[in-house]
């Protein structure tokens, strides 16, 4: 099909049903009516509605499918409205498209890929993005061959991934529930990262390989992360003691990483994870297995998001210019270095 100035654009919206009933009961009738105003002019000038077609998912995967039939189809964007686990899913079926885009609607718990973007978090700010028809050109990653657009972790971020995911229930309280139940019994692993022509060898608490800056719910595990430079931002946290790594996770809602000695951040092309042990690992939030040795590659400008001209900024769970929370927050940061100090007498 040739696209001439008279020809509706097409948009695929694409709806994850389950996560649209946890954002509120009339999330979906949002999406249709919003989508139902949006425009954009041809050459001349002249106003043309969108071409609509409303898909819900229906089972694993269907996001993939129903993004890719849209890429073979020639329409001009795909926008999932869902989580972090359908964002994905969509994203992973338009991945190498030269004209199609993807646009986000998030209704999920963490929407660690939309945050990093700058995307608002209701319908109507999300919809009003793609109305503004600006087009980020995006990398994107892959462990082992399979593709990650936000963050690929092992240890202990997989570990509590894969609990989150079978516990009832979703949000940051469970969320936090997951955390403190793999928190006291976790052990760390030991892991070979090989990268830029170095191997280095640590007991991590966890590592984290990261396209974007966050993991969602503004918990920043590469809060300088890019996602258009090609390169992919590595944060290892080191296993410690219970304070240390409590102060680790500190750093991650406080948007600290990287700024204490018991973390180690890089940036590489690609690189290779080889662990001791088979444990979790996740993409995007999603638990899954893979084997003991894992390749991770950065492919550059490989997907085309629907972005926002706004500029980004960092707002961390604990971010010290929240009115509520500062003074909270300036008091921890200081008892944080305090304590590390101290330690490492």
């Amino acid at each position: 099909m040739t696209l001439t100035k008279e020809t509706p654009r097409k948009l695929m919206i694409v709806i994850n049903p389950i996560a649209g009933a946890r954002a509120g009961h009339n999330a979906m009738d949002m999406i249709k009516s919003e989508a139902e105003k949006l425009h954009y002019a041809d050459a001349d000038g002249r106003q043309i509605s969108y071409d609509i077609d409303i898909r819900m998912t229906r089972h694993p995967g269907h996001a993939t499918e129903l993004a890719r039939e849209a890429v073979e189809n020639e329409y001009y964007g795909v926008i999932a409205c869902g989580g972090d686990g359908t964002v994905n899913e969509a994203a992973r079926g338009v991945c190498g498209a030269e004209r199609l885009a993807l646009g986000l609607v998030p209704l999920g718990s963490g929407n660690g890929l939309a945050r990093h973007l700058g995307i608002p978090m209701t319908v109507r700010g999300a919809m009003k993005v793609i109305q503004e028809d600006r087009i980020l050109t995006s990398d994107y990653a892959t462990a082992n061959g399979r593709p990650f657009f936000c963050t690929f972790g092992v240890g202990f971020d997989a570990e509590v991934t894969d609990k989150f995911n079978h516990l009832p229930g979703r949000g940051l309280k469970t969320y936090l529930r997951a955390v403190l139940e793999e928190y006291f019994k976790y052990k760390g692993d030991t892991y070979t990262i090989i990268a830029n022509g170095e191997r280095l060898t640590e007991k991590a608490l966890l590592v984290a390989v990261c396209n974007a800056s966050q993991y969602g719910n503004n918990a920043y595990i590469a809060p300088q992360a890019s996602i258009k430079d090609g390169l992919l931002d590595i944060t290892i946290l080191h296993f410690g003691n219970l304070l240390e790594n409590t102060m680790a996770a500190f750093d991650i809602l406080s948007g600290m990483v990287g700024k204490s000695a018991n973390t180690t951040t890089f940036r590489a092309s690609s690189l290779q994870i080889i662990r001791n042990s088979d444990g979790a690992v996740h993409f995007d939030g999603e638990a899954a297995k893979l084997e003991k040795i894992i390749d991770v590659k950065c492919h550059h400008a490989n997907l085309r998001l629907f972005s926002t001209a706004r500029k980004r900024k960092l707002h961390a769970i604990m971010a010290p210019e929240i009115p509520f929370i500062s003074p909270m927050a300036l008091t921890l940061r200081d008892l944080r270095y305090k304590l590390y100090n101290l330690l490492s007498k």
